[in-house]
């Protein structure tokens, strides 16, 4: 009898797993799929951005964050540089669901949409730059598509950007001190 009791015991933790009062696995968060949400993400908005995507509100304290940094390269380019926190991004052939802090960020030159960054780091081309004071905005997007947001404003950030024609390089020019001519480079003067 004391057997009978054994087995039957051994059966009600079986279905007690089975049921899910209790979990299997080990809940380390290396395992595949382990921090990955399989409910909804934030609630999606009426609002969209410029190509139509609609934004995916999150708390503030759960949203993810951007900043970028442009920088002038000796060659005419520029160097981009996203910080990002609560955030990763996604690989190539990630699958098109919208899971919390992951994505892709976008790139927008005054307005007008440039690549879309799998990375935290790029190169703009002096060309896309004309002369003047530019915006380059940067915004982070979820894998399906959707704008991430809080308070019915997109996670963005934007860094102004100056392009110039090339400064003169100091040619010397005659000048004249005390009855005698000096050549001396401009920048000296």
């Amino acid at each position: 009898m004391s057997w009978t009791r054994g087995v039957l015991a051994v059966l009600a933790v079986c279905v007690l797993l089975l049921t899910g009062s209790a979990g299997c696995g080990s809940g380390d968060v290396d395992e595949p799929g382990a921090g990955d949400s399989v409910a909804p993400v934030g609630r999606l908005l009426d609002a969209t951005d410029e190509q139509g995507r609609r934004y995916r509100e999150v708390d503030a304290e759960h949203a993810p964050e951007v900043g970028i940094e442009v920088q002038p390269e000796a060659d005419d380019t520029w160097d981009v540089r996203l910080t990002v926190r609560d955030f990763r991004f996604s690989p190539d052939g990630t699958e098109e669901k919208a899971v919390a802090g992951r994505g892709v960020a976008h790139l927008f030159l005054d307005g007008d949409h440039l690549t879309r960054l799998r990375g935290p780091r790029y190169r703009l081309a002096a060309d896309l730059v004309s002369r003047g004071t530019h915006q380059l905005t940067v915004r982070l997007y979820a894998d399906d598509g959707t704008v991430w947001a809080v308070d019915g404003e997109p996670v963005e950030s934007t860094a102004d950007i100056t392009a110039s024609d090339a400064e003169p390089t100091g040619a010397t020019e005659p000048e004249e001190i005390e009855g005698r001519t000096v050549t001396e480079p401009a920048a000296q003067r």
